[in-house]
């Protein structure tokens, strides 16, 4: 459960039928199958970054559903598992627009822990089956997420990936903040326009010139440095 800033304006979710009818539906499944994330992590996006300290919102659309990926971050994979297709163009473009080298691995903690939430618009899927818990009510609650931060009075980023994230711009109305839109960095996609968007440095720019600390975007390589898999 959340149990940080998160809580405070999303304490009415959890008391709606559409919340009851989902945390039986999800206990269900983890009971009964193979269930990514694991259950300790279904709410890492909240936990490793507090609704205070948000400056960019980076939205995915489930988790992987391979073993060893999710873990509660989207676009995030752990340590020692294979980079996958789409983070792989999100290096890409990081290195092409504000110079950083591709590293090693999959793992964006460093970029929740500076204030980059990484949110899933459904967060839990089964295994080997993307989109297996669409429509269950996951996404009535990350809407109610994304509410919230359209409240917040400060600068915030918002990185909209693909259609399927870009349907969240009609929320998005607050004129201290600034959204960025994107085709998905998908290998089917990122050649459409991914490819030179320069979120990244936008970005930046915007939050420097807002008196914001700016992102390290850099993921550093991990091999030598004895990370252990999460």
């Amino acid at each position: 459960m959340i149990d940080n800033d998160w809580l405070e304006p999303l304490r009415a979710e959890f008391a709606k039928p559409y919340y009851a009818s989902l945390y039986r539906f999800v206990n269900r499944e983890y009971r009964e199958r193979i269930i990514y994330p694991k259950q300790q992590d279904v709410f890492a996006a909240y936990d490793r970054t507090p609704l205070a300290k948000v400056k960019v919102l980076i939205l995915g659309q489930d988790p992987y559903h391979e073993p060893g990926q999710a873990h509660g971050l989207c676009f995030s994979v752990n340590p020692g598992i294979e980079i996958p297709p789409s983070l792989v163009n999100i290096y890409k473009e990081l290195h092409d627009d504000v110079g950083c080298y591709i590293p090693d691995n999959g793992y964006l903690i460093k970029w929740a822990d500076q204030g980059v939430m990484l949110l899933n618009t459904v967060l839990t899927v089964r295994a080997h089956a993307a989109n297996s818990h669409k429509d269950k009510g996951w996404e009535q609650f990350t809407d109610a997420t994304i509410a919230a931060l359209n409240r917040q009075d400060r600068p915030i980023v918002y990185m909209l990936w693909g259609s399927h994230a870009q349907k969240k711009a009609a929320m998005l109305d607050n004129p201290g903040h600034l959204v960025l839109k994107a085709p998905h960095p998908s290998p089917l996609s990122a050649y459409r326009g991914f490819f030179g968007c320069r979120h990244f440095s936008k970005a930046n720019e915007f939050l420097a010139a807002k008196g914001v600390e700016p992102i390290d975007w850099q993921i550093e390589n991990l091999a030598g440095r004895g990370v252990s898999q999460v």
